[in-house]
């Protein structure tokens, strides 16, 4: 039996001419120093390349790509930080602005919560965002996710969703009574 890291980072899902993989090792590194260092990311900037590389190999990545005429073009990624056991963040969620409003975007998210879904023994995952009116509704929708301890509409969202090792996995609040 193989560890849960070796048995999520070896995931792929197809759809059309794109795909969507675990496989870190096929994120195309200068890229990924434009998009951190880019406008549209505006929550992170790059990183030196081998500290990107050392992030992105000791997270659970989801790059999503376009396949054409036996060209990988990369257009997204979402980035989680996990134990691989019982708790997962997911962060750095971007999807090429020439590609968005195609459902790509929702589709990846969709793959994440799959492989969430997957982990017997989570308990938690979560997020952070600022983007009330986009972000919020967005992974409320995808994932399940709930805003917590916030005052709505103010300041850094924080929001999460309880993981099957959560003790009150299914039940609706924040708290643990």
């Amino acid at each position: 039996m193989s560890s849960p890291p070796v048995e999520l980072k070896g995931r792929q899902w197809r759809r059309d001419e794109y795909f969507i993989t675990t496989d870190s090792s096929l994120l195309p590194l200068p890229r990924l120093i434009e998009v951190y260092n880019s406008k549209e990311f505006y929550w992170a900037n790059a990183m030196p390349l081998e500290y990107m590389k050392a992030a992105l190999e000791n997270s659970l990545c989801f790059g999503l790509f376009r396949q054409e005429n036996g060209h990988d073009e990369f257009l997204g990624l979402s980035r989680c930080v996990t134990d691989y056991t019982t708790f997962l963040y997911v962060t750095d969620v971007w999807v090429d602005p020439l590609m968005q409003g195609k459902g790509l975007g929702s589709w990846m998210i969709e793959c994440v919560q799959e492989v969430i879904e997957e982990m017997p023994h989570l308990r938690r995952s979560m997020l952070f965002t600022t983007s009330w009116e986009k972000s919020v509704p967005f992974y409320q929708k995808l994932m399940g996710m709930e805003v917590i301890e916030s005052k709505f509409g103010e300041g850094l969202v924080t929001m999460e969703r309880k993981g099957r090792g959560h003790p009150r996995y299914g039940s609706e609040g924040s708290n643990y009574t």
